[in-house]
C-alpha cells in the first residue's frame, strides 16, 4: 500500500501545473457525483447580495463539473494549450492567467445578471473551467498572433483562431437570451469574461507589465498563513563572499537567460515561430523545460 501511494505521489509530482488542475478537476468531478447537493455551496452565484456571503466561488465555481462531457472537452482543451503554454511562459504566469481568467469570467457574469435582470435569466449559478481556459488560450492569440498552428491539413495562424472563439462565445450569448431553456447566456459570458482578461493580459506583457504579479504576491501570502510559523534551532551563518550587490552568479546568469527569452518571444510574437534560429528554438525548448 506504501509503495502504491509512493508512485502516485511520484507521478504527481512529476506533472505541470495545468497538468495538476486537471487531476483536481477529475476528483471534484468523482466528489460531484456522489454529493451534488452539496457541492451547490461552490457554484458562483448570479446574484451580488449571495456572492458576498459565498465570495470563494468566484474562484470554485471553476472547479465543478457535474456532466462529463462538460468535464472532459474543457479538460482536453487545458491540456494541449498547457503543453504550448509551458513552453514558452512560467508556471506561475500560467496559474495567474488562468485564475485571473476564472475571476474575470465569473464578475462578467454576475455583473451582467446584476445589470440587466430583464435581459437574462435570474436565480442561477455558473460552474465550469471554460473561462480560466478561454483566458489561456486567448493570451497565446493575442501574444504571438501569427504563430501558425496545424488544424487537419492546413496551417491557421493563432489569431484566427482567436477571433472564431471569441466570435461563437458572442453568438451564444444572444442565441442564450433567446432561447434560455436551451441555450447556455450565462456559460459565454464568462467565456467572454475569460477572453478579455487573455487578451488585456498578453497586450500589457508585450509592454513589459505582467498585470498577474499583484495576484501572484497575494496568493503567496495567503499560503504563507498556512505555512509553519514554528522557528527552528538557532545557526551558525556565514557570509557569501561569492555575491555581489546583494546577488550570486547564478542570480545574473538567470536574469540574463529570462532577458533572452523575452527577446525571443518578442521575436516569435512579431514573426511567429518559424523565424527562430535553431539555436533560439534548442534554447527556448531548454528553457522550457
Amino acid at each position: 500500500m506504501t509503495s502504491l501511494s509512493q508512485d502516485i505521489k511520484d507521478k504527481l509530482s512529476r506533472l505541470n501545473v495545468l497538468e495538476k488542475i486537471i487531476v483536481i478537476n477529475a476528483i471534484v468531478f468523482v466528489l460531484g457525483l456522489l454529493l451534488k447537493s452539496n457541492l451547490r455551496w461552490f457554484e458562483l452565484p448570479s446574484d451580488f447580495a449571495d456572492f458576498i456571503v459565498k465570495p470563494w466561488t468566484i474562484i470554485t465555481y471553476a472547479f465543478l463539473h457535474y456532466d462529463f462531457w462538460h468535464l472532459f472537452f474543457n479538460m482536453l482543451w487545458l491540456y494541449f494549450i498547457g503543453r504550448m503554454l509551458l513552453n514558452l511562459f512560467s508556471p506561475k504566469m500560467a496559474l495567474n492567467i488562468y485564475f485571473l481568467g476564472a475571476m474575470a469570467g465569473g464578475l462578467l457574469y454576475m455583473l451582467c445578471y446584476t445589470v440587466f435582470p430583464n435581459v437574462f435569466q435570474t436565480n442561477s449559478s455558473l460552474l465550469g473551467a471554460s473561462a480560466a481556459i478561454r483566458a489561456l488560450l486567448i493570451f497565446l492569440c493575442a501574444y504571438m498572433p501569427n504563430q501558425e498552428i496545424r488544424f487537419f491539413t492546413f496551417n491557421l495562424k493563432l489569431w484566427y483562431v482567436g477571433v472564431a472563439i471569441t466570435v461563437i462565445d458572442v453568438f451564444g450569448v444572444f442565441s442564450g437570451i433567446n432561447d434560455p431553456i436551451g441555450g447556455n447566456p450565462g456559460g459565454n459570458l464568462a467565456h467572454l469574461g475569460g477572453v478579455l482578461l487573455g487578451y488585456f493580459y498578453a497586450k500589457q506583457l508585450l509592454k513589459g507589465n505582467d498585470i498577474g504579479r499583484g495576484f501572484e504576491g497575494l496568493v503567496d501570502l495567503i499560503l504563507g498563513f498556512f505555512k509553519s510559523s514554528k522557528k527552528g534551532p538557532l545557526k551558525t551563518v556565514h557570509k557569501n563572499k561569492s555575491k555581489v550587490g546583494g546577488y550570486t552568479k547564478s542570480d545574473f546568469n538567470e536574469f540574463n537567460n529570462q532577458k533572452k527569452i523575452d527577446v525571443i518571444l518578442d521575436k516569435i510574437s512579431k514573426s511567429g515561430y518559424d523565424s527562430l534560429t535553431a539555436e533560439e528554438k534548442e534554447f527556448l525548448f531548454k528553457a522550457g523545460k
